[in-house]
């Protein structure tokens, strides 16, 4: 299925949540520069190139093309011309699954403003209403209680536990799995 167009949701503390765009490399590098000890505890191990704006470009070009072919919904939080976070669907699967994984992280200086709440209640909106899409998933660290605040806040329900889920801070963690169903038929 082709992609479909996000339109700019307006979230709160004066952040607006975006499509990712083909110039974004440079600003996501010093974003995730800012966040870096923000985010280390929360994502995999990155390399040092990781952050750089040209390895930033060529994943934002990455991204763009699983876009296109309709497999994920790559979102930018931005406020005042500086990305301050992301929002992802990834994984996009049709068919009798009908499914996209949710990710998504926030700017520390923006943690617990309730923006990414609204972000993730506009991304689940997209899903259902732009995608149909009938079910999101999401997976957060045991110990990530902002994050499961996020999830249960959005409708999400904690559907059981993955052990050595993901490689994430260097070794494999569990994880708590969510689910929100977005269509009752």
């Amino acid at each position: 299925m082709p992609a479909t167009t996000f339109l700019p949701a307006v979230l709160p503390a004066g952040v607006t949540l975006r499509p990712l765009r083909h110039d974004d490399g440079p600003a996501l590098a010093a974003a995730y520069t800012r966040n870096r000890a923000h985010l280390e505890p929360w994502e995999p191990v990155r390399p040092p190139a990781f952050y750089d704006a040209e390895r930033q470009a060529d994943l934002v070009a990455t991204e763009l093309g699983a876009h296109e072919a309709g497999r994920s919904v790559p979102l930018i939080l931005e406020r005042a011309g500086a990305i301050v976070g992301r929002v992802n669907l990834s994984d996009v699967v049709r068919g009798a699954f009908c499914n996209a994984h949710l990710g998504y992280w926030v700017d520390g200086a923006l943690a617990g403003r309730g923006v990414m709440t609204a972000a993730v209640e506009a991304a689940c909106a997209h899903a259902r209403d732009d995608l149909g899409l009938h079910r999101v998933q999401a997976a957060t660290l045991l110990h990530n209680a902002a994050s499961q605040t996020v999830l249960a806040r959005t409708g999400f329900d904690r559907i059981g536990t993955a052990p050595s889920y993901l490689r994430i801070a260097g070794r494999w963690q569990d994880h708590a799995l969510f689910q929100r169903i977005l269509h009752d038929d």
